[in-house]
């Protein structure tokens, strides 16, 4: 189950999700996680990245977010976005966002 998650209240929504994780797609499309604080501002996301990241985000910028749950049982955030490099970080704007209740055993 999904709910969706308006750009206009992913500022108040990120107050319990204090740290995530920026996934990019590397040059042999596989994804590439890595752990980042939830730092939002001014609609957008200004993350400390790597190299990998930077590089994958320059030529990949569609990215996700994934921010998992503060409680087992409970629904992660995730955002899609769009990412552009800035020296030593990756900026990504916010497109879409869903919280998401994880699969039920049975």
């Amino acid at each position: 189950m999904s709910i969706p998650v308006t750009l206009d209240d992913l500022p108040s929504t990120l107050a319990g999700y204090p740290w995530g994780y920026l996934v990019t797609v590397g040059p042999d499309l596989r994804a590439h996680v890595l752990a980042v604080p939830s730092t939002y501002m001014d609609g957008e996301f200004v993350l400390e990245t790597g190299r990998s990241s930077r590089a994958n985000a320059a030529e990949r910028p569609e990215v996700t977010l994934v921010f998992p749950s503060p409680e087992p049982g409970a629904f992660s955030l995730v955002v899609d976005g769009n990412a552009e490099v800035r020296d030593a970080h990756v900026a990504v704007r916010p497109t879409h966002a869903i919280l998401h209740r994880p699969a039920l055993p049975g």
